[in-house]
């Protein structure tokens, strides 16, 4: 049975109200795009780095690492020990980051048109959005499952708290934009830290590390703590992880948004620096409340879907009062997530697939105008989306193929585009091809019948390392064929 009380309704509810009158209290300051966009290039280091590390943890985060977590042990936090690295990389050498905020651009697709042309620009933006959508269709109803699950309500609630939580977020965003996420994610960061640690604290007091060391040693021997032993993993999944997560670093619209919206090159590379640990802690903290439920419940309780092994595990465990403080904390990591992510896309629809067709600029009031309706639309989707869709499997690996889709192309375009001279549209267009009918020819041998046991063969991993690799090799062949005009690279716009 739920602990949840009224106690704990009360907190979570005092926690909704201020963040809905200070995401709303801004809205006054956004008067052009830019502000709505990327807050006027203002973000400093340290909001940077609360901005960046609320929005890369929401329930979805925690649901999916828990369950890692529970499935592989101490080995599940692989992915974010991996991006961690990739972020201190990129962070410290400004590879890439340094002359994409050097261009000026507000998104990524508006630096390709420099050297590929306006068509590619508007191909990347599709690709992008249709990307970006796909991950973030499984979060409403990942972070529905959770709420209900852990506060023992009844299914039919799923829908309800959904909704609820989609309407409140939407509203402050559509109102402040960029300024409203970056105010709130303030907000929303020390909330989650809070509760985040506080639950973490008491699991480990309650439990003891030795129990948690156990179990993973018992379910899964020395694989649960080297993940290249481990029979669901091995050098593939570290590989497939590594170039996955080097190439969110690089081009994940939500994370670059804040290099865009930073003061500049150098405040980016330092908001980089200050969040590269916070992905091992991504993983690894909700990864302990997985391995938790590992030591404490019975397999028979989950039912075969081990996604839900972490919130039954929180919901008979945690205490009235730290139950509230935990609800509120994944409500301000979803809500800093959903945010942000409805902005990131709705950036790239108006500023790439809209903008560049336009036969005369518009004003900056009819440009709100449509940026907040885009934002509306996405909202409505998501939501639809979010009820029918059905989730099967690993939710890690499904958010990991569906994004390589359009990461594996971004990141070979970006990287073309800063230091490769020689690259053209026609290579560009080759990396967005392929990068996109691998990954999607993979799930399609998985549905069909007379192919899926080939399609379980090759995997996931196998499949997504040759997605990045063959990208590279089109863009290089492709710009090879048509040998591109001499241009300055990442050339500065002129607005």
């Amino acid at each position: 049975m739920s602990r949840f009380s009224w106690f704990d309704g009360s907190l979570v509810g005092c926690y909704l109200l201020v963040t809905m009158v200070a995401g709303i209290t801004v809205r006054k300051y956004v008067g052009k795009v830019e502000h709505f966009l990327v807050a006027g290039r203002e973000m400093n280091v340290y909001l940077g780095i609360a901005s960046l590390a609320a929005t890369e943890f929401g329930i979805v985060t925690c649901m999916y690492t828990a369950q890692n977590g529970y499935d592989k042990g101490f080995s599940g936090a692989t992915p974010g020990i991996l991006m961690a690295l990739a972020m201190f990389v990129v962070g410290w050498t400004g590879f890439c980051v340094k002359p994409l905020r050097e261009a000026g651009v507000i998104t990524i697709p508006e630096l390709f048109e420099t050297r590929y042309g306006k068509g590619i620009r508007c191909l990347s933006g599709v690709v992008i959005v249709l990307g970006g959508l796909l991950n973030m269709g499984v979060f409403l109803r990942t972070g529905g499952e959770f709420l209900v699950t852990v506060c023992g309500l009844e299914a039919r609630y799923l829908e309800i708290s959904m909704t609820i939580l989609l309407v409140a977020v939407l509203v402050y965003t559509i109102l402040g934009g960029m300024l409203s996420v970056l105010i709130t994610d303030f907000l929303q960061f020390v909330v989650m830290s809070v509760g985040l640690l506080a639950v973490t604290v008491f699991i480990l007091n309650k439990i003891g590390w030795n129990a948690l060391t156990t179990a993973v040693f018992k379910n899964y021997g020395q694989g649960g703590f080297n993940p290249f032993v481990h029979p669901d993993m091995g050098w593939q999944y570290v590989l497939f992880n590594a170039l996955l997560n080097f190439a969110v670093v690089l081009t994940w619209q939500t994370t670059i948004q804040r290099v865009l919206s930073s003061k500049d090159a150098q405040t980016g590379q330092r908001i980089y620096l200050g969040t590269s640990f916070f992905f091992v802690c991504r993983f690894l903290i909700p990864g302990l409340w997985g391995i938790a439920a590992l030591a404490t419940i019975s397999p028979s309780l989950i039912g075969g879907n081990t996604l839900h092994a972490m919130p039954l595990f929180l919901g008979t465990m945690v205490p009235t009062g730290l139950m509230g403080i935990l609800i509120a904390a994944m409500l301000a990591a979803d809500m800093s997530t959903d945010s942000s992510y409805m902005l990131a896309w709705a950036s790239v629809i108006y500023n790439d697939i809209v903008s560049p067709f336009r036969k005369k600029a518009w004003t900056e009031k009819r440009g709100l105008f449509w940026n907040r309706a885009i934002v509306a639309w996405i909202g409505i989707f998501l939501l639809f989306y979010g009820l029918w869709y059905p989730l099967k499997g690993d939710l890690w690996t499904y958010l990991g193929v569906t994004g390589t889709i359009y990461l594996s192309s971004m990141s070979v375009l970006l990287i073309s585009c800063c230091y490769l001279k020689r690259a053209n549209n026609w290579g560009a267009a080759g990396a967005i091809i392929v990068g996109a009918v691998v990954p999607v020819g993979f799930l399609v041998l998985e549905q069909l019948p007379a192919t899926e046991k080939m399609a379980s063969r090759i995997g996931p991993y196998y499949s997504g390392i040759a997605t990045y690799l063959l990208a590279g090799l089109a863009m290089v062949v492709g710009s090879l064929l048509k040998p591109a005009r001499p241009v300055l690279v990442a050339q500065p716009l002129n607005r």
